[in-house]
């Protein structure tokens, strides 16, 4: 098996996997057709590698082997063939996921995989020649930082694509589940209800964010409130995911209208500066 890892999209998520793969000693290719984005990502790739010898986390001579192992392209075209894994990280919608997979699969990876964290696995395979290599790949944000990896299993993923997700996870330094496919999967199901309900209770005016929040990491021992992982996710991304998960389930997951207002205004969390908190360079003021 050869080491290469292609990510397709340099956003959040696919900067992260990259990050990632590359300390993991991966050949990267991150794959971005904007390049005001491709730009920001190997920026942004920089100040990861900075942070962490700064902080002591890694010897300055591994962040820069890290750094030389990643390779911005422009498109999937400029990418190497037959990678040993290709991630599609692009923006949670079913139809442009569809279309970057069945591009992505003519590099003939040995396994094909989607960051989505709700579109069912069985309707993204449905573009492709081998659903067989198809797994979900589920990371969870900041990649460096969160050891969840939820792999995702569809009806026609084979059991090597399984063990080789698996074992993927296992050399990204991930705690890898398995979950059968279904819109949301474990942790986007359970998370985005509770999410949901959070961003209601502020809506009806019920307590403040910072309130809600400090109910959960004090009353239930939630590492983080659910208003404020909003925010780190991203609202334009848990709105996203609610949409999905209403056309599967019902009402139940409607977004509320004060997130989609908010999304409409641009506040959208930790990303723009402005969600239910203020963030000043990635910290919450």
């Amino acid at each position: 098996m050869t080491d290469r890892l292609v990510v397709v999209g340099a956003g959040t998520m696919g900067v992260g996997i990259a990050y990632v793969a590359a300390s993991r000693r991966y050949d990267v290719e991150l794959v971005e057709t904007d390049a005001d984005q491709a730009r920001r990502a190997t920026r942004r790739l920089r100040d990861r590698w900075d942070k962490a010898v700064a902080a002591g986390r890694t010897p300055a001579e591994e962040a820069v082997a890290a750094r030389g192992r990643v390779r911005v392209v422009e498109s999937l075209d400029a990418a190497g063939r037959e990678p040993s894994v290709l991630v599609e990280a692009v923006p949670e919608r079913a139809d442009l996921k569809r279309a970057v997979l069945g591009s992505a699969e003519r590099l003939e990876p040995r396994l094909l995989a989607s960051n989505t964290s709700s579109i069912s696995i069985r309707a993204l395979a449905a573009a492709l020649d081998r659903p067989d290599r198809f797994v979900g790949l589920h990371f969870f944000n900041p990649v460096w930082a969160m050891p969840l990896l939820e792999v995702v299993v569809g009806p026609s993923t084979s059991g090597e694509a399984r063990a080789m997700a698996l074992a993927v996870g296992d050399r990204l330094g991930k705690d890898p589940i398995v979950v059968n496919d279904a819109p949301g999967f474990a942790t986007s199901r359970l998370g985005v209800a509770l999410g949901l309900e959070a961003i209601r209770m502020v809506e009806d005016g019920v307590a403040a964010p910072a309130d809600i929040d400090r109910a959960m990491t004090l009353g239930y021992r939630h590492p983080t409130g659910p208003l404020e992982l909003t925010d780190i996710v991203g609202l334009d991304v848990r709105l996203d995911i609610a949409r999905t998960l209403r056309s599967a389930y019902g009402d139940r997951f409607a977004p509320p209208a004060l997130l989609e207002s908010m999304v409409a205004d641009g506040r959208l969390g930790k990303k723009s500066g402005h969600g239910f908190y203020t963030w000043t360079d990635g910290v919450e003021q």
